[in-house]
Formats: C-alpha cells, structure tokens, sequence
C-alpha cells in the first residue's frame, strides 16, 4: 500500500504537536576548568625543563649555554628540591662539572630558592641555539678603507644619484672596490 506525503499545513500541524529537545548547553572553556588543578599541580611538581630553555643563555651566560641544554627537570620526594638533568657536549662535561655549584645556584635563582639540589649531566650532541635566542647585536667588521683616488672616483660617479639612494650605493662601491683590492692582492701572491 502505497502513503501519500502530508500537505504543508499537515507538516505544521505535526511538528507543532511533537516537544522538541532543548539544545544542549556549550561545553565551558577548557582552559578556565583546567585552571585551577593546573595551578595546584605546579606548586605541587614545580616547573619543567621546557621553562629554561628559552632563557638559558641569560642563566648560565653564553659560553655554558654553547655546550649545554636543560633535559629533563624532576622533583624531589616531599616536596624538596629536585634535580636537573643537562645534555652536554662530550668534552664540555668536565668543565660542567666543576661549574655545578655555580649553575645550581643561577637556576635556584631563575626558578626560586630551593627549586633544584641536584646536577645530572648526560654527555651527547647538543643541538646549536636558536637564532631567536642569540644576541642580535652583533657588530659587522668595519670595512678597510679605500685609497683616495678610488674614493674621490666613487664620489663622482655617484654624484647624479638622488640623495635617499646615495648613501646605500656607496656602501655597496666601497665593498665592491675592497675586495676587488684584497683579491688583486691575493692573486699577485
């Protein structure tokens, strides 16, 4: 037996008599629900080793922070300091050691008192700094000087340059010029 499908007004007359469900309530942020137990977990087991790494250099200065990398940051039983493990350059290790004291103390000082009793170092590759992490005042060599003549010689082929422009052609002639010289010199040798 074949059913005919409801007119228009028949839908509306059916879907007006059936409840509908209430939509249900969004889920709360994570973040804001999570929050608190972060909180208590962190005063609870401190920071991790993740915390250092973008600030290493400034901890134990730029020769240390070559040759080392925080690993792994536990804490003591209780609630008392715990022990950071560092990946060391091989060679490097000795000179690690010897500096224990010193690196225990800058980190204590980074993390608060108490926060670490113990240095663990384990030997291996250590990856190089990121460039965001590395000073970015870095000084360029100064360029030697040109003698006159050539000077005089830039001065004058750049003198229908407009002035925004000039500046910058004759750091780039200056550069050419030097190590035209320092290569002529090279292949007289």
């Amino acid at each position: 037996m074949r059913r005919d499908l409801p007119t228009d007004s028949e839908v509306r007359e059916i879907l007006s008599r059936r409840r509908t469900r209430p939509l249900p309530r969004p889920a709360p942020p994570a973040g804001r629900a999570l929050a608190p137990l972060i909180k208590q977990l962190d005063e609870k087991f401190g920071r991790s080793a993740g915390t250092l790494e973008p600030r290493w250099r400034e901890i134990v200065g730029d020769r240390l922070a070559r040759v080392t990398r925080p690993q792994k940051l536990t804490c003591g039983k209780g609630g008392t300091g715990g022990t950071l493990e560092l990946r060391v350059a091989g060679p490097a290790a000795l000179l690690v050691q010897h500096q224990s004291e010193d690196i225990l103390a800058r980190v204590n000082l980074f993390l608060g008192p108490g926060s670490v009793d113990r240095l663990r170092i384990a030997q291996g590759p250590v990856k190089p700094m990121s460039d965001s992490t590395r000073p970015a005042n870095r000084i360029r060599p100064s360029a030697t000087p040109l003698p006159a003549e050539q000077e005089a010689a830039l001065d004058a082929s750049l003198a229908p340059a407009p002035d925004g422009l000039k500046a910058a052609l004759q750091r780039l002639g200056r550069a050419v010029l030097a190590k035209d010289t320092s290569g002529s010199s090279n292949r007289r040798r």
